[in-house]
């Protein structure tokens, strides 16, 4: 089976191409087999007054995307320059492998992938801001 797999809590909502659509009850998993389908989950979504940070603002854009609401192709320039600019700052092994995974996600159309893995930037980015300038 290829394709991407949710798996939804009770009463979790997700996006998927425009409409919103709520799961039962109960647990479940759902397979998306339609390539390049626009998929976002709702309790992930990042809202607008959220951005405020560089890794927000990046993230934001992939949502952007993946809601419906961007064009892939006019989104992509603007997040590989985003990227690029956070590799100048998230320099550890981690966050690097975890950018490189992002890049070679977009680049390959995969938004909901870029998406996931960049978002592993947000709790590195929370502790950074945190620490105040060094």
């Amino acid at each position: 089976m290829s394709g991407l797999v949710l798996k939804l809590s009770p009463k979790e909502r997700v996006l998927i191409n425009g409409a919103v659509v709520e799961n039962g009850d109960r647990r479940s998993r759902l397979s998306i087999m339609t390539p390049n389908a626009h998929i976002l989950r709702l309790r992930d979504a990042i809202h607008p007054e959220e951005v405020n940070t560089p890794v927000r603002r990046v993230c934001y854009i992939a949502q952007l995307v993946l809601s419906g609401d961007a064009d892939f192709e006019d989104a992509k320039l603007q997040i590989l320059r985003g990227m690029e600019q956070l590799s100048q700052v998230f320099t550890d092994a981690d966050s690097r492998a975890q950018l490189a995974a992002a890049t070679d996600h977009l680049v390959n159309g995969q938004t909901y992938q870029a998406l996931k893995a960049l978002r592993t930037l947000l709790p590195r980015e929370d502790r950074y801001l945190a620490a105040g300038p060094t």
